[in-house]
């Protein structure tokens, strides 16, 4: 069976799915909905030709192409196209974050209530092969129960898409919503429990600062810090910085616990590197007891890595949703409540670094 894929929304994003997708057995992307025709037409060729191009999703749904939909579309727009489409029955892969604001999340959550066909939200982070390989080192009681969680990201600033519609709070949920959504959900699968409390110091201190849109100038942030207490007592803690592409590692996941710190070490995107080469994710394992330190490379496929900028995560959260939709039972690995609580927590973050206050949360879900 050849699992027929529409795409609502094509930009960056939408071409590193479409591109991971014609590498999984078994899927085809068959249509795409886009409003802006260049975007369109680059979606047909990245696709092979199989796509066939839409102004509108809602004539995309009509044409009967798609067993099955991806929103990439840009985050404010999530909450009315998966407004509408929840009613189609198809199941749904919606890009992060899955909405901007935590009370159009539970609109959605609402909506969906009863829904037979799975509705996945994309933390592509969750499936990047160190990441997985971290996990698994906890599942094992490497580390012992966890208790402090670090995230450092230090990155490139956020890149050009149609429309500057990244470079607003308004349209993206602000950044800790928009980007870091991914490390919440991170956080509350590694610690398996839920954020009771969120303290935030970041600001927009010097990337974009020189430029203008409509006489508006961009108003995300580019650094913070964010620590999160958790429920069951363990912390966490993000170290952002958006302009800090040189360094070496884009992504350090630091897991401690009274027997180890377990560490996952991420390179940035091959396009962004020196060389231009991929180069090869870590896991470090620095034992309490033998103060020895185990280091192995985590090997990912060069196919892989080449089909995107997020080290192969695209690709394996892909292949686990395909196989959801086609034994037609099951339950997303990544659920609509995930989703809320991702952008709760980066609500949380980003009313807290605009107030100096620290935001608690416990009784909001």
């Amino acid at each position: 069976m050849t699992l027929r894929y529409g795409l609502i929304g094509s930009g960056m994003m939408g071409q590193e799915h479409i591109r991971n997708l014609k590498l999984l057995e078994g899927c085809e992307v068959t249509a795409v909905a886009d409003p802006d025709e260049g975007m369109r037409q680059r979606s047909v060729e990245t696709s092979g030709g199989t796509a066939r191009p839409f102004a509108d999703y809602r004539e995309m749904l009509s044409a009967g192409l798609c067993d099955a939909l991806v929103i990439v579309a840009p985050n404010d727009t999530h909450h009315p196209i998966l407004m509408d489409v929840l009613d189609s029955g198809l199941p749904i892969l919606c890009e992060k974050p899955l909405c901007t604001t935590t009370d159009h999340c539970r609109e959605v959550i609402a909506k969906a209530e009863g829904r037979s066909a799975p509705v996945w939200v994309a933390m592509e982070y969750r499936f990047m092969p160190p990441v997985q390989r971290l996990l698994a080192e906890l599942r094992r009681g490497t580390a012992g129960p966890p208790r402090m969680m670090s995230i450092r990201e230090h990155r490139f600033p956020f890149l050009e898409k149609i429309g500057d519609w990244n470079r607003f709070n308004a349209r993206t949920g602000g950044t800790l919503v928009e980007k870091c959504c991914h490390f919440w959900d991170l956080m509350r699968l590694t610690l398996q429990s839920d954020p009771v409390r969120v303290y935030a110091s970041g600001a927009a201190d010097v990337n974009h600062q020189g430029e203008r849109y409509g006489g508006r100038t961009p108003d995300i942030i580019d650094n913070a810090f964010v620590t999160v207490d958790f429920a069951n007592g363990a912390r966490g803690m993000l170290d952002l910085c958006m302009f800090a592409e040189g360094s070496y590692w884009q992504e350090v996941i630091s897991v401690t616990g009274p027997k180890a710190r377990v560490d996952a070490k991420v390179p940035g995107p091959a396009r962004f590197a020196p060389d231009g080469k991929d180069r090869a994710a870590v896991i470090e394992i620095s034992d309490r007891a033998s103060k020895r330190t185990i280091r192995e490379n985590v090997e990912v496929d060069e196919t892989v890595l080449m089909a995107g900028d997020h080290h192969g995560s695209t690709f394996y959260q892909h292949q686990r949703f395909r196989d959801l939709v086609l034994a037609g039972r099951g339950a997303p690995e990544v659920s609509l409540r995930d989703g809320l609580w991702s952008v709760m927590v980066g609500e949380a973050a980003e009313h807290s670094a605009r107030t100096g206050q620290a935001i608690d949360l416990r009784g909001n879900i």
